[in-house]
């Protein structure tokens, strides 16, 4: 089960779209969870030994499900909703999995360096895909990514609808960029994956002694590729990560992390310093005049106002894009672009709590295991930015995003001497 997991973690990244029918695009990887998932169960019924960690954190995953479900009593189109909740449970079934496969030290390096390796692969390919349009032109290279990309990783329904409200493309002081999205729908999501592996990848440096310099290239390519997605909410999270690897923490890590965190630390402040589309963009972020921001601002009081009239069970999950434009189709992209404002909108204030209880609770479990192994203090680093990202926007629809988080937290559920399982 282990070497399944590995592989899994390897292809989440590269995955394929499936077309099972006209109009409906499936994610391949949401198959190989639930094929994972059953296998597990049929050996654990077999065996007699299926482990679910007793703990807050798991309560919390299940609550979540649960309100996602009830949200359907105040859903107008449950066709909808219950295409969300069959994705939220084709996906959710790998933390309870990874709580259980992932019962070692050993282990849990081995998926990290997994994920590190895949990672660093598929922002190689963001950096191909950006730096190709100074070489053959921007218009060459999007033509080719539409026509080519799109459909094999994307699906024809949603690769349709990608390229009908395209984010690929960025304008800086009159200058038009291709943003880096590699294999992914649009860089927002490329950077929230990105962003959880760019602590993990720092951790593999300091761990590594023999071969630290593929560990450096791996962190290298990571991190400018998330800075080339030119994701505004992505610039947030790692600037919040690295405020808290070196400040808050600055007590609990060894010389050897000080010196690395500080060489990050400067290489950010650079990156926002030095005038370059990238500082550009990045201090944009806090111009409220600016296009985008305005309509975050609107699409924030939006949110805010339905869920003040359905405080409860919110309007459905999936729902959402009905109460701002009752014509809208199932792949038009309308949400509050907060995914806690998403989440109370749809499904109640209390699931949002809920969700909010989980990175709490995982937080606090992290900060535990890292007195005893230092992967956990740059997993909360981890945490910490998609937390900060989430706040401008959502990407717990994003199959690939939404397993390497789980996989991630799931790591909470490494046996203690002193924790019991159920």
């Amino acid at each position: 089960m282990y070497n399944f997991l590995v592989l899994l973690v390897l292809y989440l990244p590269f995955q394929l779209a499936i077309n099972p029918m006209a109009g409906v695009d499936l994610a391949s990887i949401r198959i190989f969870i639930l094929v994972f998932f059953a296998v597990w169960l049929a050996q654990g019924l077999k065996s007699k030994n299926i482990v679910i960690k007793n703990s807050v954190q798991s309560w919390l995953v299940a609550s979540f499900l649960f309100l996602n479900i009830f949200s359907l009593v105040a859903a107008k189109n449950t066709d909808w909703s219950v295409r969300k909740l069959l994705f939220l449970f084709s996906i959710f079934p790998i933390y309870f999995v990874a709580g259980q496969v992932i019962s070692n030290k050993k282990r849990l390096l081995g998926i990290a360096d997994a994920m590190v390796l895949s990672g660093a692969v598929i922002a190689l390919i963001g950096l191909v895909q950006f730096v190709a349009q100074f070489v053959f032109g921007l218009e060459a290279i999007y033509v080719f990514w539409a026509e080519h990309m799109t459909v094999p990783f994307l699906g024809k329904s949603f690769g349709a609808a990608v390229l009908e409200n395209p984010s690929w493309l960025v304008g800086i002081a009159g200058q038009t960029y291709l943003r880096a999205t590699s294999l992914f729908p649009d860089p927002h999501m490329f950077s929230f994956y990105l962003g959880l592996l760019v602590p993990l990848a720092l951790g593999l440096i300091l761990r590594q002694k023999r071969r630290r310099w593929l560990a450096i290239s791996a962190f290298s390519v990571i991190f400018l590729a998330d800075i080339l997605t030119f994701s505004r909410g992505g610039y947030l999270g790692l600037a919040a990560g690295l405020v808290f690897m070196g400040i808050l923490s600055w007590r609990r890590i060894n010389r050897p992390s000080k010196i690395a965190v500080g060489v990050i630390l400067g290489l950010g402040l650079a990156v926002v310093a030095i005038p370059s589309p990238v500082s550009q963009r990045f201090i944009s972020s806090f111009d409220l005049k600016e296009g985008s921001n305005q309509g975050r601002l609107a699409m924030w009081y939006k949110a805010t106002d339905v869920i003040r009239e359905n405080p409860l069970a919110g309007v459905g999950i999936g729902n959402y894009p009905l109460e701002v434009k009752p014509t809208a189709t199932y792949r038009d992209p309308i949400y509050a672009h907060n995914t806690y404002l998403d989440i109370a909108v749809e499904t109640g204030i209390l699931n949002a709590l809920v969700w909010i209880g989980i990175l709490v609770a995982t937080f606090r479990g992290f900060w535990e295991k890292s007195k005893k192994e230092s992967l956990f203090f740059f997993s909360l680093a981890s945490l910490v930015i998609f937390a900060a990202h989430s706040l401008v926007e959502t990407a717990i629809y994003s199959p690939v995003v939404l397993a390497l988080f789980l996989i991630i937290i799931s790591w909470n559920n490494l046996e203690l001497s002193d924790e019991k399982n159920i």
